[in-house]
Parts: C-alpha cells; structure tokens; sequence
C-alpha cells in the first residue's frame, strides 16, 4: 500500500494523559546516561527551581511517539511500520518536564514527500499539561520505505 499524500495537514486528536513518575524520569535517564542528579533525586531538582525531578530534554520523545503511533495506526495512512526509518527528531521545549506532570499529546502531519517509491512524512506533537499550557514541541521525519528496498 502506497503512502496517501492526503495525511498532510491532517491532524489527530491529543492522546492522554501520560503520566509523569519519578521513577520513569530516572529509568529514562539511566538509560540515556543523563547523570545530573536533579533527573534522580527531589532535593537537586529542588536547588534548581523544580518542583520535583526534572525530565532530560529527550524524554517528550516517549510522550511524542504514542502521538506518532497514532498515526502508523490509521489505515487511511497507508504506513506498513517494517519499513520505517526514523529520520529526524527536533524538540522545542517550553518548559522543563518533571516528575507528576500529565501530559497529552496532538499530532499534527506537516508533511508528506514523495521519494522515488518511499515517503518522507513530517510531524509534529504538540505537548501540553493538563491545565492546556504548551509544555514542547517536537518535530519527526520518518521515511517509509518503498516496496522493494
């Protein structure tokens, strides 16, 4: 199934919340070796101006990517998931994640390009907190590859 180019400038209703644990900031940190304690322990963050452990930049891809599911879910999209390839991802941060946040999540397709036989699909999630304030933005290319590569 071909790529629709109709997906552009579509958009998805938020997803959510996703709720923001302590415990999932610090395995998120672990495990992209952010080692600043103030991802780890409440008194740091606190020195910091946090109201609790504050999320590394990288951690809205967790939130974004649900968004992003979203969208390799819908059958009108025509994405076969085997054959992405996640090209991009850029993040504009608001403000700081931490630890008790709810988060929801919008998906907005900003773009999709033909590339010979394979697509070049833009989005963009749009984060905000349960109170409706922008928390990030974050924006990901993936290229569904073709049939026969």
């Amino acid at each position: 199934m071909s790529i629709n180019p109709e997906l552009q400038g579509r958009s998805y209703p938020a997803i959510g919340p996703y709720q923001v644990s302590r415990e999932k900031i610090r395995e998120f940190a672990r495990a992209v070796q952010a080692a600043h304690p103030a991802h780890f322990d409440p008194a740091e963050a606190a020195k910091l101006g946090y109201a609790d452990v504050v999320a590394p930049p990288t951690f809205a891809v967790l939130i974004a990517q649900q968004a992003d599911a979203e969208l390799v879910r819908d059958p009108e999209a025509g994405i076969d998931f085997s054959r992405v390839v996640h090209a991009d991802q850029r993040f504009t941060h608001h403000r700081p994640i931490v630890a008790g946040d709810d988060i929801f999540a919008e998906l907005h397709v900003d773009g999709v390009r033909a590339m010979g036989a394979s697509a070049l699909i833009t989005t963009r999630a749009e984060l905000s907190d349960a109170a409706g304030q922008r928390v990030a933005t974050t924006v990901s290319s993936i290229l569904v590859r073709g049939e026969g590569q």
